[in-house]
């Protein structure tokens, strides 16, 4: 018997799950919880198998709770059951730990075939998550600035000369020369404004 916990803020969607969850001669839900901060307290007591979580709940970050159920509870298996599914959203619950990723519209079968495979260890992702986990992949990530080229990128976008920039941060005007010149490499840039539209498009600045 696969024992599951339901978190979700929802009485009427949980009161719904149970019903199906519990309709499949191997599946029992045991605990109900309606916040991320209820969901770990309800998986350190009951000892799940699986648990079910939403995302976006009053009073608890489903994120923070997978992170904390799976570092405080041995032996239980995290997925998500959402209406969301941003790219945000499927990252942060894949790299908390989750052992899955659905969405509320899948079907009664999908979901009690996708808790039976997360309990044999397999991750069971929509179709539509995987999509956008592989774009993400596939996709290449964004370069990264240390902590003072960021810093001459941003007062270089704020309209600073050179000769500006050096001033501010008490350093030579060879200096920021130097510091542009690796940044328009990190990049892949040729110009002053270039790296700066550029380190926007990426969220940089």
């Amino acid at each position: 018997m696969i024992r599951i916990v339901l978190v979700d803020d929802h009485p009427v969607v949980r009161m719904g799950l149970r019903g199906m969850l519990d309709a499949e001669p191997d599946l029992t839900v045991i605990g109900e919880a309606s916040s991320g901060v209820e969901g770990v307290a309800v998986a350190r007591a009951e000892r799940p198998d699986i648990v079910l979580m939403d995302l976006r709940m009053p009073g608890g970050d489903g994120v923070d709770a997978i992170g904390e159920i799976l570092a405080t509870t041995t032996g239980v298996r995290v997925m998500v059951l959402t209406t969301y599914e941003s790219d945000r959203d499927i990252l942060r619950a894949i790299e908390a730990g989750a052992a899955g990723y659905l969405l509320k519209d899948a079907a009664p079968k999908e979901l009690a075939d996708a808790v039976r495979a997360a309990a044999r260890g397999e991750t069971v992702l929509a179709p539509s998550v995987a999509s956008t986990l592989v774009r993400q992949v596939r996709s290449p990530a964004p370069p990264a600035l240390s902590a003072r080229e960021t810093e001459v990128l941003r007062l270089v976008a704020a309209g600073l000369t050179n000769a500006e920039i050096g001033k501010r941060l008490f350093i030579s005007e060879a200096t920021v020369k130097t510091h542009l010149l690796r940044i328009f490499n990190k990049l892949d840039v040729a110009d002053r404004t270039a790296a700066v539209t550029t380190a926007m498009r990426h969220g940089l600045l």
